[in-house]
């Protein structure tokens, strides 16, 4: 059977390699198992249930949830089934991004997880024209439940309807519409198509293959309404492996235990926090075994990836690598990770602790995988993003812009005509906005084009290389370089407040740990450590791209503070606006 709607991708299961846990969410404490058979079942029943509500092909339906779960798959197949068109929505978002979202898209039906995302919707209900309904998988009093949806389809009799209107759906129908998280102004509606999201999965999946096995298992736990963690899903049940929802970021390590998972996805943020909890136990129990831990981190520097394992490699995998598979459950053996650029030592090191990375990219508009490292030696190579997935092709433009091609490639921007037109060059490529080259067959990215700037010497800056580095610091949690236009680049940087108050007492500092961060980052002492760091990175560094000063925040940056978008990545705009007095503190004369 062929698969050309993501819905065939229920079918295709059904037919192959049905499993007993097709879909497993933790409800009050009780880990809930959804065959693929009852995931069909349920499935139908909500289309039926929601043609008897009056939806018709081409209608919106947003689906918001505080966390992954079952309920957010059978809707989303459901609306797809009936010929609707899903609007996956973040639940960090503000109030004003919300009314936004929801009127752009004019979206009529609301799913929304749990009592806070209704009463946020509620609040702002009057304010969204087309919103007719807002539906809970939660039970909340006073609102309409899931389940009366699927209770209206409980008669399968009218089933001829769903198979109707499946039967006309064709790949090029618009499927999604998918709101981009946006690092400067507002969203814009991605269009995604069948064809496009069905494209990314079969020509995007080979590069995780793994063996059919009833028991193989993936933890999800990257926003789902998030293109990268939807494709792979979609690419997870293609290959019938079971799918688990962690509870939350908070229960993340529970969780891992837990289910002891094959594969997990991450973005470059939470591969960085991870390393920096391994470096901080692996540092902090006693001499001998700090310094084991930090003769490990050499050996695995010098790792090289489909080779016979060497001797010292062997000893250190005894001593100190196990114990990293062991805090992440014991059985990963794939992680997939995108949305921004990996570190390629954090890459080597975590390889040669047998948690190999395959590193891809793409965005919301190429559905999104253009190119991805595959776990073979012809398909891997440390500090690029892979080779090109079947079908995409690319091409470096003169300015050193990646332009790609391929049926993964959105139709455009809703609403926005002048937008879409924008994006692509006059012969049909689109303009990924990313810096890159390719080498023997592989894709490297250097920077965001947006991003890079002059200094008012005429010299290039590209800021992530650096905020990599000086991420890599433990001191450091989130940093972001400017000079645009001025005479040097520094460095805005929230520092890594749990970790330095750890410092401060193990060093004995005559600095309260119990007072205001702001307190913290005006002493002396901590801004001259920070600094440190800051110049060990700029060894590392050409003269022109060195970071002469810093400013500390006293911030953490975050989601809802508008900082980081969904994925962690730097509102640069938002950060430099709320910091523009150490901005400027910086640049003075």
């Amino acid at each position: 059977m062929g698969v050309t709607r993501l819905f065939d991708i229920l079918a295709h299961q059904s037919k192959n390699h049905p499993i007993e846990k097709s879909l497993v969410t933790k409800k009050n404490g009780i880990w809930e198992e959804t065959s693929t058979e009852s995931l069909i079942s349920q499935v139908n029943q909500v289309s039926r249930g929601l043609l008897k509500y009056g939806i018709k092909p081409g209608d919106k339906i947003a689906v918001i949830t505080t966390v992954n779960r079952t309920e957010w798959l059978i809707i989303d197949y459901a609306v797809q089934q009936v010929g609707a068109v899903t609007v996956p929505i973040y639940p960090t978002l503000s109030k004003e991004d919300f009314k936004y979202v929801l009127n752009d898209s004019k979206s009529i039906f609301c799913f929304v997880s749990d009592i806070e995302l209704y009463d946020k919707i509620q609040n702002i209900r009057e304010d969204c024209a087309e919103l007719v309904s807002i539906f809970t998988f939660d039970e909340v009093e006073g609102a309409t439940c899931l389940t009366a949806i699927s209770d209206m389809g409980e008669d399968d009799s009218t089933q001829y309807e769903v198979d109707s209107l499946k039967d006309m759906a064709q790949p090029e129908d618009l499927v999604t519409l998918i709101y981009t998280s946006g690092t400067t102004g507002r969203p814009k509606g991605v269009m995604l198509t069948h064809k496009n999201i069905v494209s990314n999965v079969l020509n995007s999946h080979e590069r995780v293959l793994m063996e059919h096995d009833k028991n193989f298992r993936v933890l999800s736990f990257l926003p789902i309404c998030h293109v990268l963690e939807r494709m792979v899903t979609y690419i997870f049940m293609y290959r019938s492996y079971s799918i688990f929802f962690a509870e939350s970021i908070e229960k993340l390590a529970l969780n891992l235990k837990e289910v002891k998972p094959h594969i997990i996805t991450a973005v470059p943020r939470v591969v960085e926090k991870l390393y920096t909890a391994i470096y901080s136990k692996g540092t902090s129990g006693g001499w001998l075994k700090s310094q084991i831990f930090l003769w490990s981190l050499k050996v695995a520097e010098k790792f090289e990836p489909f080779q016979p394992a060497g001797f010292k490699h062997k000893f250190a995998d005894m001593l100190v690598y196990r114990k990293w598979r062991e805090g992440l459950g014991g059985d990963i053996r794939l992680i997939v990770c995108g949305s921004a650029a990996l570190s390629g030592k954090l890459n080597r090191i975590f390889f040669a602790a047998g948690l190999p990375i395959m590193e891809g990219y793409g965005l919301t508009e190429t559905s999104p995988v253009i190119a991805v490292n595959g776990n073979d030696k012809s398909l891997f190579r440390f500090g690029t993003v892979g080779p090109l997935i079947k079908e995409s092709q690319v091409k470096i433009a003169e300015d050193g812009e990646i332009l790609t091609q391929g049926p993964n490639v959105f139709i455009g921007y809703y609403n926005q005509e002048e937008k879409t037109k924008e994006s692509f060059t006059e012969d049909g490529w689109f303009k990924t906005g990313d810096i890159g080259f390719m080498e023997d067959g592989f894709l490297t990215i250097t920077d965001r084009k947006k991003e890079i700037f002059k200094t008012s010497g005429g010299k290039y800056i590209t800021p992530q290389i650096t905020e990599n580095f000086l991420k890599q610091s433990r001191f450091i949690e989130q940093a972001m370089v400017v000079g645009d236009g001025e005479k040097m680049p520094c460095a805005i940087i929230q520092p890594d407040f749990k970790f330095i108050k750890e410092y401060i007492k193990f060093k004995h500092l005559p600095i309260s740990t119990s007072g205001s961060q702001e307190e913290i980052i005006q002493n002396e002492s901590i801004q001259n450590r920070i600094m440190k760091e800051v110049e060990k990175v700029n060894e590392l560094l050409g003269h022109w791209e060195q970071i002469k000063k810093i400013e500390l925040t006293p911030q953490t940056w975050s989601v809802e503070g508008g900082e980081l978008t969904p994925t962690l990545k730097l509102r640069r705009k938002i950060i430099k606006e709320k910091y523009i007095d150490l901005y400027n503190k910086m640049y003075q004369e």
